[in-house]
C-alpha cells in the first residue's frame, strides 16, 4: 500500500501542484473556463449505454426498428442521439463483474467518437455500484486515511481521463460521484447517520475534500468538460437547494448540476406528471440560484408497463428541458435505453441476487426502440 501510495502521489505532483482537498489550485489553467457551457456545442440528447458491452457478451444484439442489426452506439445516433454517458467502476473484477472498468469505458468511448457522438464520464468510485443505498469504498482503498484517498480519488480520475484523451476522445462532461446525496467513499465521505443521527462530524469537509481532488484532477485532463456532482431526484426543491447550499460553503466546486429523474418513481407528488413539473421548475431554479446549467445525466419511464404513458411522460419532459435554453439544462441522458427484454447482468447472480430486471430500458422485448426515444431526435 506505501509504495502504492509513494506513486501515486509522485505521479500526482508531477501533473498537478496541488490537487484535491481544500487548497485552491496552484496552476491557473485549472481554473474553470469563465463560461464553460461554451465548451459544448448544442443541447445535449443523451443516454447512459454503460451495460451493451456486457449485453453483447451476453448474446444480445441491437436493432433499429426495421430489424437492421447496429451496433448500440450507432443506433443511438441513427435515433437522433448526439452524446452518451459511460460509467466507471474502480476495480469491478473484485464484484465478480468484468465491465465498467477503465478498459472497457475507453472501448465505449471511441466506438461512441467514431459515430459522432460527444462522451460523459461518471466516476463511481466504487468497485460496483454507487447510488443513495450504497457507496462503498474500493476494497483496494479500504484502509486509507483521508489524505491518502483523495490522492487515490485523483490518481484513478486522472488515469481513466489520461486513456480516454489519449485513445482520441475529449469528454465534454465528467460527473465526480454517482448520485451522492449522502456523500461517497463510506465511512470517510459519508455525510450523514444512516439511522437518522444527523449530520456526521466533518462529513462535509470530508467528502468535498474528496470531490474536489476529483473535480481539480479531471480539470487537469480536460479543462474544458463541465465537471459536476450528482444528486438523485430532481423534484426534491427543497433537499437539494439545502445539499448544494451545504456543499459549495464546504468549498465544492462545479461547472454544472448533474441530477437524476425517473417521474414514475420518484415518490415528490401524486403523479408522474406533477413530478414532472415539479422537476422543471427546479431545474429553472437552480440554474438561476448557483449559476451553472443542469444536465440530467439519468432520466428513465416505465416502458413496459406502458409504452403510451411513458412515451408521453418522455415528451413532455424533453420538451421542457429544450425549451430552457443550454445555459439553463445543458441535455437530457435516458437510462440505459438499449436494456430490454428482462435483462439482468450475469453478474447480478452472485452479487446482487435481490435486484430484478431493470424495467425502465426504452426498447420492446423484440429489442427494437419504442417511441419513447422519439422525443431524442432533433
Amino acid at each position: 500500500m506505501k509504495k502504492l501510495l509513494t506513486l501515486f502521489a509522485s505521479m500526482a505532483l508531477t501533473a498537478l501542484a496541488a490537487c484535491g482537498g481544500d487548497d485552491e489550485p496552484r496552476d491557473p489553467n485549472l481554473e474553470p473556463p469563465k463560461n464553460p457551457v461554451e465548451s459544448v456545442s448544442g443541447f445535449a440528447r443523451g443516454a447512459d449505454i454503460s451495460w451493451y458491452t456486457e449485453m453483447e457478451a451476453d448474446g444480445r444484439r441491437f436493432y433499429n426498428n426495421k430489424g437492421e442489426e447496429r451496433t448500440c452506439p450507432a443506433l443511438m445516433k441513427e435515433l437522433g442521439m448526439n452524446a452518451v454517458r459511460l460509467r466507471v467502476w474502480v476495480n469491478p473484477e473484485n464484484a465478480a463483474c468484468h465491465f465498467c472498468n477503465a478498459a472497457d469505458v475507453v472501448k465505449k468511448a471511441v466506438a461512441a467518437q467514431e459515430q459522432g457522438l460527444d462522451v460523459m464520464i461518471d466516476f463511481h468510485y466504487s468497485d460496483l455500484w454507487a447510488d443513495p443505498s450504497r457507496q462503498e469504498t474500493p476494497k483496494a482503498w479500504k484502509d486509507a486515511s483521508l489524505d491518502e484517498l483523495k490522492d487515490l480519488v485523483a490518481e484513478h480520475t486522472r488515469s481513466v481521463l489520461q486513456q480516454v484523451v489519449q485513445a482520441g476522445v475529449t469528454p465534454k462532461w465528467v460527473q465526480v460521484g454517482n448520485e451522492t446525496r449522502n456523500g461517497m467513499l463510506h465511512p470517510m465521505g459519508q455525510l450523514w447517520d444512516n439511522n437518522g443521527g444527523g449530520n456526521l462530524p466533518d462529513g462535509w469537509k470530508h467528502f468535498t475534500a474528496l470531490y474536489m481532488a476529483g473535480y481539480h484532477a479531471a480539470k487537469a485532463v480536460c479543462p474544458t468538460a463541465l465537471v459536476m456532482p450528482h444528486l438523485n431526484t430532481a423534484s426534491k426543491v427543497a433537499d437539494n437547494n439545502w445539499w448544494l447550499d451545504e456543499f459549495r460553503k464546504a468549498g465544492g466546486k462545479m461547472d454544472a448540476i448533474a441530477l437524476s429523474h425517473y417521474p414514475q418513481a420518484d415518490g415528490t407528488a401524486t403523479t408522474p406528471e406533477a413530478v414532472n413539473k415539479q422537476a422543471l421548475l427546479y431545474i429553472k431554479q437552480a440554474a438561476k440560484a448557483y449559476g451553472v446549467p443542469v444536465v440530467v445525466s439519468e432520466f428513465g419511464v416505465k416502458t413496459q408497463a406502458d409504452v403510451t404513458t411513458a412515451t408521453r411522460l418522455a415528451s413532455d419532459f424533453m420538451a421542457g428541458c429544450k425549451e430552457m435554453g443550454t445555459d439553463v439544462c445543458a441535455g437530457v441522458f435516458y437510462w440505459e435505453p438499449e436494456v430490454w427484454g428482462q435483462w439482468r447482468p450475469a453478474s447480478y447472480t452472485s452479487y446482487f441476487d435481490n435486484w430484478s430486471a431493470y424495467d425502465m430500458g426504452a426498447f420492446d422485448a423484440a429489442g427494437r426502440p419504442t417511441s419513447v426515444l422519439n422525443s431524442w431526435a432533433q
